[in-house]
């Protein structure tokens, strides 16, 4: 196991770099940081090339990234264009996002992995049927969509939940924007284990369990979840990351000043700082969730052993 930790680390050494490269390469080609910083006016002469200066703009992007790397290391990304610190925006940023993302990631496991249990034991019933219809709709239907409309009618018309979530994040201010943005991926992770449930329920293992009379809730939970959970904790984990990059729609419709916000503002303005420390962040979460993922198949697999 040791080994095995070790390697997936070293593994994502040029994982990371590659990453973080391509993404300091695309912020770039977005045009001049300085130009757009102006807008629609003409920049000073002078205050640009103090700026370019100041920002290592006028280097080779090669150079710009290896100088950006080394800062990295005692976790310095850098100030954006206003002087403020990309580090101290990702202290205000993160948390927020964070909780957000439990939220929705709590959501999506709980009543993802429950319907589409339900639905692979009764496979060709009402549940099943019923299930499937309303995952596709979901799939189908645009998250801001879903978004804007329980704002209206859970938020707004009858005053279910708060309309926006504020600056203090309560659990009850992130329930609609956690079901928001959890909702296409609760039916995914549904469909998903119907799919494996239904499978795995004709399968020997399964069979033997009942012949030798164990309860079926035991067969259930311990043989036949346990089991078809392998694929479903392979889409969540690499889903996790997922939740926190695609929460820009969901921060913006509920008001969150969170990763999605400040991306947002970043792209807008090519900060180029700020785009790429808040990526930064996201690969290391992409890449801390797939080893995880790795470690969690042989705890619901005991047959899988690392090397």
């Amino acid at each position: 196991m040791g080994r095995y930790v070790i390697r997936r680390l070293l593994q994502m050494i040029p994982v990371f770099i590659g990453s973080t490269f391509l993404i300091f390469v695309m912020v770039h080609a977005l045009g001049d940081p300085v130009n757009a910083l102006f807008g629609d006016k003409a920049p000073d002469p002078v205050i640009a090339a103090q700026i370019r200066e100041q920002y290592n703009l006028n280097d080779p992007l090669w150079l710009q990234y290896l100088k950006y790397m080394g800062k990295l290391f005692t976790w310095d990304f850098g100030n954006t264009f206003s002087g403020q610190s990309v580090t101290s925006l990702l202290a205000i940023a993160y948390p927020a996002t964070i909780k957000l993302t439990a939220v929705a990631f709590a959501i999506e496991v709980v009543f993802g992995i429950g319907f589409g249990l339900i639905s692979g034991l009764r496979r060709g019933g009402i549940s099943d049927n019923s299930v499937l219809i309303l995952t596709l709709i979901v799939i189908s239907i645009p998250t801001f969509v879903t978004g804007y409309v329980l704002q209206y009618l859970l938020g707004v018309k009858w005053g279910w939940f708060p309309a926006t979530a504020g600056e203090d994040l309560t659990i009850d201010s992130l329930i609609m924007p956690g079901v928001v943005l959890a909702s296409v991926s609760l039916a995914y992770v549904a469909r998903l284990t119907r799919t494996t449930v239904a499978e795995n329920s004709k399968a020997d293992y399964v069979r033997t369990a009942t012949a030798k009379g164990l309860p079926r809730r035991r067969v259930v939970i311990n043989h036949l979840l346990r089991n078809s959970l392998i694929p479903v904790v392979t889409f969540l984990g690499t889903d996790l990351g997922a939740l926190m990059g695609g929460a820009l729609v969901t921060e913006r419709i509920f008001n969150i000043h969170g990763v999605g916000f400040y991306l947002y503002q970043g792209i807008v303005r090519q900060n180029t700082n700020t785009v790429v420390g808040f990526v930064t962040i996201l690969v290391i979460v992409y890449l801390a969730a797939n080893l995880l993922v790795d470690l969690l198949y042989a705890v619901l697999d005991p047959r899988i052993r690392y090397a």
